[in-house]
């Protein structure tokens, strides 16, 4: 790679994932500006409230859970510890209230937020042919990074998404209008009608996602994971990405029963 090129590819990493603690300074940063600028125009109760909101949606910028975790809650126990507000104790439920809305409780047992790269699905179509108008579903699709990458393998595909978390099936549908998305979870979702399912999980779900398919797909299908591979099952194809990243390809139903090892909901 060029190296003008190298520094414009490194330059919008920088700008779309910024380097740790930056974004933890950020959010804390806007939520106190945005809670000392409300104070004077609103009750400390609202403008509480919307700036740990502020916070929350800013935890999005984690890489990991306890990034995200510190993110959302820095403000709220700063302002507890310095007693910057008066405000009643039930308003303290407020950033609790906020982080089980953005991360259900169920979505603990599952992937927490991992951003499907766009060109990560890039070549998959030469692998995975579907016909024009086929059904994809990106399961557990987040903020819709994965749509996106979908979209890009099957521009002629039908593309759905699946989200428990509400905030994040709104920002989802918001940012993918070209694709069906519903919130709901995709453990119980019926995965029988589509021709391909999309998973970036967790390497605890892999074989429950397994059995998954090869209980409802139909024959001829596939399961593509970003990451993690099915444990003792071999994959159809593979796609090797920069950094070792790679892409699980495999069609289903298998021959041989696949047993499921995970428990637990997606979020």
């Amino acid at each position: 790679m060029a190296p003008a090129r190298r520094r414009g590819v490194l330059h919008m990493a920088w700008l779309t994932r910024p380097p740790w603690p930056l974004p933890a300074l950020l959010a804390w940063g806007s939520a106190w500006l945005l809670f000392l600028g409300l104070q004077r125009v609103t009750t400390p109760v609202l403008a509480l409230l919307l700036a740990c909101a502020l916070a929350a949606a800013a935890s999005l910028l984690g890489s990991t859970w306890w990034r995200r975790g510190l993110i959302a809650a820095g403000f709220p126990l700063a302002l507890a510890l310095t007693g910057g507000a008066v405000v009643p104790a039930w308003a303290w439920l407020v950033p609790l209230g906020l982080l089980a809305l953005v991360y259900p409780l169920n979505a603990w047992r599952d992937a927490p937020l991992f951003p499907t790269p766009l060109n990560a699905l890039q070549g998959l179509a030469a692998q995975v042919p579907l016909a024009p108008g086929a059904r994809a579903l990106d399961a557990g699709c987040g903020l819709g990074d994965g749509l996106r990458a979908l979209r890009r393998a099957y521009p002629q595909a039908r593309l759905e998404g699946v989200e428990w978390s509400w905030p994040l099936h709104f920002l989802c549908a918001l940012r993918c209008p070209w694709a069906q998305v519903r919130r709901g979870d995709m453990w119980r979702t019926d995965w029988s009608g589509y021709q391909l399912v999309y998973l970036f999980q967790r390497p605890e779900s892999m074989a429950r996602a397994a059995a998954k398919a090869q209980a409802e797909m139909a024959s001829g299908s596939w399961l593509v994971s970003l990451e993690f591979a099915v444990p003792g099952v071999l994959p159809q194809a593979q796609l090797r990405l920069p950094g070792d990243r790679v892409v699980w390809i495999y069609r289903f139903p298998q021959g041989t029963s696949v047993q499921s090892k995970a428990g637990g909901a997606h979020g």
